[in-house]
């Protein structure tokens, strides 16, 4: 074993790894349980199928990770690297939709009108929200100096022997 110390806090692409899949359970999450207290759906554009919404799902993760692993690289990353995240998500999201739809087949003006439901109601709020938080999720497993754990004979303090 070398006596070399370990890097203080996570690597910026553990960290985003981390906090992706921290975004999208707090974004699947969050629509739920708000189309379930509001009792209204997430894309209330009928004739769409479940396509454009998934496409909007996975362009906002994208966006989400991209602008995540940017902001990370500076040291020390700030917190305010999880407001372009939101940002990036929110609007990744909109286009997803109005890309998905397009994609599908679909009638082009509902794609529109569903990816601005979408972007002026509550969906959009909820995207927004869960990616502000999980990024500054990430940044703060990337401040964080803790290590990882250890067994009590792994220290090397003599008092404890």
């Amino acid at each position: 074993m070398t006596d070399t110390p370990r890097p203080a806090g996570v690597t910026p692409p553990v960290a985003v790894v981390f906090a992706t899949v921290a975004f999208l359970a707090l974004a699947i999450g969050g629509l739920g349980v708000a189309s379930l207290a509001l009792d209204a759906d997430v894309i209330p554009v009928r004739g769409l199928g479940p396509l454009p919404g998934v496409a909007g799902m996975l362009l906002a993760l994208a966006t989400f990770a991209g602008v995540l692993l940017w902001g990370v690289r500076a040291v020390p990353p700030g917190y305010l690297t999880a407001v372009p995240c939101a940002v990036g998500a929110y609007v990744g999201e909109t286009l997803g939709i109005a890309i998905g739809a397009a994609v599908t087949g679909g009638d082009a003006a509902r794609g529109l009108a569903a990816a601005g439901t979408v972007a002026l109601g509550w969906p959009g709020a909820v995207i927004a929200v869960a990616a502000l938080l999980a990024g500054a999720f990430g940044v703060l497993l990337v401040r964080s100096r803790g290590g990882g754990p250890h067994w009590s004979w792994e220290r090397h303090d003599d008092e404890d022997h």
